[in-house]
């Protein structure tokens, strides 16, 4: 049964230093790195979301032993072969990324998901695994279930995709890993490129001239990995904090990889004030502190690279243009159609359902910065980042709002509502 919550906004400026949970894409990586490694890893910050605990499971089933911050791994030529269907629950990330490492691996197995996952698509993995001769299965209409039988070895080959995927970019290159030589990638600009940063830091890859990206074969170590904060969490604080002129956020030691911060250039352009400070590096991929501070925003236009750097956020775009001047308009973005929801949809219905202005687009929205929203009842059907960008939305709203299916945002964050209410009680 689906929980509903009733959010209401802090009704004035607020000033909060905020750690938010280890970075979920991160910690996604981490655990199939430490899986396909021999030996014992270990990971701290590790998220604590579904979707997170899926990709824990998955490697479970396939023999590897998780023990706390400890996943010990007989390597991925132990892997043991699933004698059921490989549940990812809800994670688009698991599904893509362990149908990668399997192709290299020497077992057939088959990846299942809940009802949102099994209507995404994952055709865009076939031609790259293939590629590397492993066999790749799907449903008819380019979904999951998806079989995999694994290459040993794989077959080096240079591949381009069409697409700023990470998840692709990421799904082959751990294929590749284990191929008789080496193997290039390229595609478009615009994607997150942390599996690349830490398999160069490994000695396992190298980023070349452009988009491409070389990848060495070799073993994948055990290692210690120690997870920053997720900007794709701290971004809902980040959007409360500027929409209210005057209020602030500080978020401690989050993962500035470029690829991920597209939605604080995004705020930066609305009129908010940003501020980030590099403090360190996991793998070679930049961690640090930043800052935003409510002023007077403005319409802004998002599109290209600055959609792939935002995607995730791109709801919360809807929201703090809500509370802007002027129109923003979002382009390039069609994919938001194929994520746990339609995005394009749900975020019109979500605007629109609490007074605001907002109409679609074929590949993205607009919306008609009023100033305000009114208060009332968001669906998040069944998407977190729904959820959570409605509870967001009652920052500076007239009254509160209720998010219908609010433990949607558990997959993702299970505290996000109390750490919500945290940033705006602090003064």
């Amino acid at each position: 049964m689906s929980e509903s919550v009733k959010v209401e906004g802090p009704g004035e400026p607020f000033a909060a230093a905020i750690e938010v949970p280890g970075d979920k894409s991160l910690s996604h990586r981490s655990i199939i790195l430490a899986a396909m490694a021999e030996g014992t890893s270990t990971v701290e910050r590790l998220a604590t979301g579904k979707d997170v605990q899926s990709t824990l499971d998955v490697v479970t089933t396939l023999g590897v032993e998780v023990d706390g911050e400890r996943i010990s791994s007989p390597g991925i030529d132990g892997w043991i072969e699933p004698g059921a269907p490989l549940d990812c629950g809800n994670s688009g990330t698991t599904m893509r990324l362990m149908a990668g490492a399997l192709s290299g691996s020497p077992i057939t197995a088959t990846l299942i998901g809940d009802e949102s996952l099994l209507r995404r698509p994952m055709r865009r993995l076939v031609a790259p695994l293939e590629a590397l001769g492993a066999t790749v299965e799907l449903s008819d209409e380019g979904t999951a279930p998806v079989t995999i039988t694994g290459a040993t070895p794989p077959t080096a080959c240079d591949i381009e995709i069409p697409m700023a995927s990470a998840q692709v970019r990421t799904a082959f290159s751990l294929g590749a890993v284990r191929a008789g030589g080496e193997s290039t990638i390229t595609s478009p600009p615009g994607y997150r490129d942390h599996t690349e940063r830490w398999l160069e830091a490994m000695g396992l890859g190298k980023k070349e001239e452009g988009n491409t990206f070389r990848i060495y074969p070799g073993a994948v170590p055990a290692y210690h990995y120690v997870i920053p904060g997720d900007p794709s969490s701290a971004a809902f604080l980040w959007a409360s904090a500027a929409i209210i002129p005057g209020a602030q956020v500080v978020t401690p030691q989050i993962s500035l990889n470029p690829g991920r911060i597209g939605f604080l250039q995004i705020l930066e352009a609305m009129g908010a004030t940003v501020g980030g400070q590099v403090t360190g590096a996991v793998l070679g991929d930049p961690v640090g502190t930043v800052s935003v501070q409510g002023n007077g925003l403005r319409g802004t236009e998002v599109s290209g690279a600055l959609v792939a750097a935002s995607l995730d956020e791109l709801p919360l775009v809807a929201v703090v243009a809500s509370y802007a001047e002027g129109i923003t308009r979002v382009t390039e973005a069609a994919e938001l159609r194929a994520k746990e929801t339609n995005r394009i949809a749900t975020t019109v219905g979500m605007i629109n359902g609490l007074g605001g202005g907002a109409r679609e687009l074929d590949d993205g929205f607009e919306v008609l910065g009023i100033g305000w929203l009114e208060g009332g009842t968001v669906d998040a059907a069944g998407d977190h980042r729904i959820a959570m960008a409605g509870a967001v939305a009652a920052t500076g709203a007239t009254g509160p709002i209720t998010i219908a299916g609010a433990d949607a945002a558990w997959v993702s964050w299970p505290k996000f509502f109390e750490a919500l209410e945290a940033l705006w009680s602090s003064r």
